[in-house]
Formats: C-alpha cells, structure tokens, sequence
C-alpha cells in the first residue's frame, strides 16, 4: 500500500510539474511576440496608447479551423494595472470566434488587445464578454507616433492588432469571445483561484515566465 501510494503521488508531482510547464510556456511566447512587436519602432503599438492602457492582452498564435468562414481559437494572458500604476499578475485567457478579419489563408496569427477603458477590465474580471457587444473593439494604429483613429464618434475602448509572417498591423475582431482560462489559472496558481485575485495580488507566487510578461509590459509602458 505504501508503494503504490508513493507511485500516486509521483504521478501526481509530474502531472502538476508537466500543467505547470504548458502555462510557462505560453508566457514564454507571448514575451516573444511582445518583444518582436515593439522592438521595431515604425511597427509597433503606439507609445500613448500603452501609457494609458488599463489592461494589455497577447494571445500568440491564433488558429484558422476552416477554410473562410469557421472558428479562430487562441490561448494567452491577460495583465491589468493596477490602482498604482503597477502590472497585475497575468490571468490566462482564451480567445474565440469566427468573424477575424485575417487574409484568406493564413493560419496562425498573433494577437494583441489594448483595453483603454475600466468597462473592458470588468468584463474579463467577471470572466467572459463579447468583443463589439459588451465593449468597443477597433483595428489599432501601428507606429510609436500614431494617434488612436475613432470609430465613428465613439472612440473605442479596446484596440486590437495581429501580426503574422512578420507583419503587424490593426485587425477586425468583432464578435470574437475572451473568456478566462480557468482550467490553465489553477495550474499556475491553485485550485479554485479567481481572476480578481490574480490581478488584485492574493495568489501564490507566479512561476519565472509569467514574471518576465508582467516585466516586459511595465518596460514597454513606461516611456
């Protein structure tokens, strides 16, 4: 009997260890594709709208399941800042739907969300919204000095880019889901850890890579 529970609990160690690996490693891609979003000026998401963002979103490698008209689907992480200017802890999410405005045979794409209003952090606190229902979503500016455009006379309150193949550029996502990935969520943190407490710091201590997504938006933000 002891044998055999010492084998459970050495099956168990590796299912944690291997659930936790996964999760740092989507930290890890979406470092990546920060990295390569702003470390080319001319492409980049615009310096004044990352200042006053209130929670920042990078879903890297989004993928096609049909052929023109199907479903999109996408794992990432989400951070918000805080009421003292600091990034949260990431919160893992996932991003669905079937109206993305991208090229007709590209199937995998990077996506960025720069939510610019409070309204967008609650939706995703309360765990799932409906980007173009519950909040204003429009294809972002590229460039450090480009200026957010308006959507009609209501400026929108999260802007959206994808980049594949090496290009960046503003994107169509109406009408796709962002949900929390709570399954991913008690991985990382615990059993039964909610979105709120992640961002708002009562969790345990985030793993190295989900360290270095929280690191580079506050470096990216704070020029």
């Amino acid at each position: 009997m002891k044998h055999l529970l010492a084998v459970i609990c050495l099956f168990s160690l590796s299912a944690v260890a291997l659930a936790g690996e996964k999760q740092d490693e989507r930290a890890r891609s979406a470092v990546a594709v920060l990295d390569k979003v702003m470390l080319v000026p001319e492409q980049s998401i615009p310096q004044s709208m990352l200042r006053d963002a209130q929670a920042v979103a990078v879903i890297p490698g989004v993928v096609k399941a049909g052929l023109v008209v199907g479903g999109r689907f996408g794992r990432g992480l989400i951070s918000v800042r805080q009421a003292n200017g600091v990034w949260s802890n990431p919160s893992f999410i996932t991003l669905a739907g079937g109206s993305f405005g991208f090229q007709f045979g590209v199937t995998s794409t990077d996506v960025v969300l720069v939510f610019r209003t409070r309204r967008g952090v609650d939706g995703i606190v309360n765990g799932k919204f409906t980007l173009g229902a519950d909040a204003a979503v429009a294809a972002g500016p590229v460039g450090r000095t480009a200026s957010a455009s308006t959507d009609g006379q209501l400026k929108a309150e999260i802007y959206s880019w994808s980049r594949s193949r090496g290009l960046f550029a503003g994107i169509a996502l109406d009408g796709a889901v962002l949900s929390i990935d709570d399954k991913a969520n008690a991985a990382s943190y615990g059993a039964n850890t909610t979105p709120r407490a992640i961002f708002e710091g009562r969790v345990n201590a985030p793993s190295n890579p989900m360290v270095d997504f929280r690191d580079r938006l506050e470096e990216y933000t704070s020029h």
